[in-house]
């Protein structure tokens, strides 16, 4: 399998999804919907869609299937990304290779164009039209899945944590709270959810959690590895913010090499539990080699 074809297949078909989906730029307040699809379009990798696609089709469901829920995520991820990057959080200049939403748009509208991206993906969730081939009761789980990964027991959490603890000396759990909830919380609802709208049965849903959980870890630890070791042009955004704002992360924890090995222990669990499956998993399984291998 050809996986930078498989990511390019499931990213066309997740922004034309996308664009159908999001308010057009002439729709009044015309300045709110461009900033909104100016930081969706701005040229991300897709990656929580494209794992919420592959693991649906590893459960046995359909690509256009999920495609609703998979806009919804990324309109949650992209959310996020827009208030990371306001001065009161990060205050960072670029994002995926491009000016961030505050630099272009001031601040007062970024923070309105999160809310929008944030408010629409629920909508869209619920909507009766979009979800027309799922029951009731799996529309529902789904909400409350999203909900519960993106709020306060979720990524809200972990960015709260991670801002109490900049500059200030952690423990091994306080860091793993971190990234388990700000990063791989919205990760494994990419998966849990493929799953769900495949109508996976309990064994399949509760292998590709075990999936999701190490996948989601192991992708936080790769971007501390890639904020020591990689370069603006891979990352898309400032390198070495971690370190100059003492962020709470692996390698200033443990090390760079121990923390490579953490991500490489990671990787493995993520492909241990994908074991049961055969070739309809393959997507998973290069999508979990490729997160680590690129910062190890």
């Amino acid at each position: 399998m050809d996986l930078k074809q498989y990511q390019r297949e499931c990213l066309e078909a997740v922004d034309r999804a996308l664009d159908h989906f999001l308010p057009g730029e002439d729709v009044l307040p015309v300045n709110l919907h461009k900033a909104m699809r100016y930081s969706v379009f701005a040229g991300g990798k897709r990656i929580r869609p494209v794992l919420m696609i592959a693991a649906c089709e590893a459960a046995g469901g359909e690509r256009e299937t999920v495609l609703p829920a998979a806009c919804a995520m990324e309109m949650i991820h992209t959310y996020s990304l827009i208030h990371d990057d306001l001065p009161a959080m990060d205050d960072d200049d670029f994002r995926r290779g491009k000016p961030t939403n505050h630099r272009v748009f001031g601040e007062a509208l970024a923070i309105l164009a999160g809310d929008g991206l944030l408010t629409e993906a629920f909508r869209l969730l619920a909507d009766p039209d979009a979800g027309a081939r799922l029951a009731p009761v799996t529309r529902l789980r789904i909400l409350e899945l999203m909900a519960r990964s993106a709020g306060s027991f979720g990524m809200v959490a972990g960015q709260v944590v991670d801002m109490e603890s900049e500059g200030r000396a952690i423990d091994f759990p306080t860091l793993e709270f971190i990234h388990t909830r700000k990063t791989g919380a919205l990760i494994l609802a990419a998966i849990q959810t493929g799953a769900l709208v495949a109508g996976a049965d309990e064994e399949t849903f509760a292998s590709l959690s075990r999936y999701g959980e190490a996948a989601g870890l192991a992708f936080q630890v790769a971007d501390d590895i890639l904020d020591i070791v990689g370069d603006q042009a891979q990352l898309g955004k400032d390198v070495g913010s971690d370190q100059q704002r003492g962020k709470a992360t692996y390698p200033a924890l443990l090390g760079l090499e121990e923390a490579r090995q953490k991500a490489v222990e990671l990787r493995d669990l993520a492909l241990a539990a994908l074991q049961p499956f055969g070739e309809e998993a393959e997507p998973l399984r290069q999508i979990a080699r490729y997160i680590v291998d690129r910062s190890v």
